[in-house]
């Protein structure tokens, strides 16, 4: 499955879920946490739940309430018979919260969602982004910088101009490397403004440079400025294969010569990832 964009959707809001379907996101992720007040979680259950059963071929995800909480179990209870693709799990801390929740979903019978980890939003989840690797039907690993801040007694995660501060780009690019090592997609967090596309299309670009395979998006207008980021463009494509070609004609060569440039074999990883990405 690709996960390029992931769009959020109130998980009390079915008009939304149905416009959401077709806006051209990867994935809608209908989110039975933040996005919904507590006297409204049982409906937003409910609504979910009837949204994901009715559309089994739409790719679905939901975010449900963290472990520890007694919304947790409620939000599985309700929703797993309706077979969603994916669960995402908040503050997530290190592999042992997805084993945990891999626990709850097979005790209740699923056998196939996997887990999107937001893995950044307490304190001891960032001593535990090198831990998931192995964790079982885990997909990817994101991040988020409003819970940390929150929980650290933090004023802002972000400078004036946008820019996240440096304890927050640290948290950023712990993930990055975590996702990596853990061998599953690393999900840049969202871009809150969402009226600023061309702010938008710059911070998505910036995490495609920075290994970032996929972005969530809190607005449907997102969406599209998303996908064109984490798209390869027509001139990449054609590089990563020139280069794919190039080592396969000479399968015993370290290094070549490439247009005028030396390629070595990590130049043929990241020709193999592009090709991936764009569904060669």
């Amino acid at each position: 499955m690709r996960l390029r964009s992931l769009l959020f959707v109130p998980g009390d809001r079915p008009d939304r879920m149905e416009k959401a379907l077709g806006l051209g996101a990867d994935a809608l992720i209908l989110d039975l946490e933040d996005a919904v007040a507590a006297e409204r979680k049982a409906e937003a259950r409910r609504q979910v739940a009837a949204f994901v059963a009715a559309n089994p071929a739409a790719h679905l995800w939901v975010r449900i309430n963290p472990l520890d909480g007694s919304d947790c179990d409620r939000d599985l209870d309700a929703v797993l018979s309706a077979r969603p693709d994916g669960i995402v799990l908040p503050k997530a801390e290190g592999g042992a919260s997805v084993a945990e929740l891999v626990k709850r979903l097979t005790q209740r019978g699923n056998v196939t969602a996997q887990v999107l980890a937001i893995a950044t939003e307490t304190p001891a989840a960032i001593f535990q982004l090198g831990s998931y690797g192995g964790a079982k039907r885990l997909a990817g690993l994101t991040w988020g910088a409003e819970d940390l801040p929150a929980a650290i007694g933090a004023s802002t995660s972000r400078e004036g101009d946008g820019r996240f501060t440096p304890p927050y780009e640290l948290a950023r690019s712990l993930c990055l490397f975590g996702a990596a090592a853990a061998g599953v997609a690393p999900i840049e967090t969202v871009y809150p403004a969402f009226r600023d596309l061309d702010g938008l299309a710059d911070y998505a670009a910036r995490a495609r440079r920075d290994g970032f395979t996929g972005m969530m998006a809190i607005h449907p207008a997102q969406v599209p400025v998303i996908n064109a980021a984490f798209t390869p463009s027509a001139e990449e494509v054609s590089h990563a294969e020139a280069v794919v070609a190039a080592f396969a004609a000479n399968p015993g060569a370290g290094a070549l010569s490439l247009d005028g440039r030396m390629i070595d074999r990590p130049h043929l990883v990241q020709a193999r990832r592009t090709l991936a990405a764009a569904g060669r």
